[in-house]
């Protein structure tokens, strides 16, 4: 069911695009104004049943500086209590026509998915993820350098790197 209630901003006076995203079939489609706030590799086992993916990529953005400049109306939410009210954060965003994960959203901060973006060849290092979170329910191993950590970052024990 696609919500009616709309807590997202489309007013693009004084808004200066630098980033845009959409999924894949282009319903939706917004703008972000700024570099994210930090990146990192989820390997929870909620992000691994919803994306159906061993991880998920997320670049963390405040949600004041997102704007959306199409698609509002497609938005379908997603909050894993069956009795949770219907605007009840956090929650997944998706799209109502193809279904793509639009992103993570919590009170006040929009978790994107970078591979919704355009980058071309190259994604900005603002984008690249700084760590692995929840990496105890990691189902690949991953031998890339970073740090990694049995929760949230700075917030669990930080793990050693086989």
């Amino acid at each position: 069911m696609t919500d009616t209630f709309s807590p997202y901003n489309t007013d693009l006076s004084g808004f200066e695009a630098r980033y845009q995203a959409q999924c894949h079939c282009g319903a939706i489609q917004y703008a972000v104004a700024c570099e994210p706030l930090d990146a990192k590799l989820c390997h929870c086992t909620d992000c691994q049943t919803l994306h159906g993916a061993p991880m998920q990529w997320a670049a963390i953005f405040h949600k004041t500086d997102i704007r959306f400049l199409r698609g509002v109306d497609q938005l379908r939410h997603y909050h894993s209590n069956a009795e949770a009210l219907p605007h009840s954060l956090p929650r997944k965003v998706s799209c109502a026509q193809c279904g793509t994960l639009i992103a993570d959203e919590g009170r006040h901060m929009w978790l994107a998915f970078p591979t919704l973006f355009n980058f071309g060849n190259s994604v900005p290092g603002a984008f690249k993820p700084t760590c692995h979170i929840f990496y105890d329910s990691r189902v690949i191993d991953c031998h890339d350098g970073l740090p990694k950590w049995s929760g949230h970052k700075e917030k669990s024990t930080r793990l050693e790197d086989d």
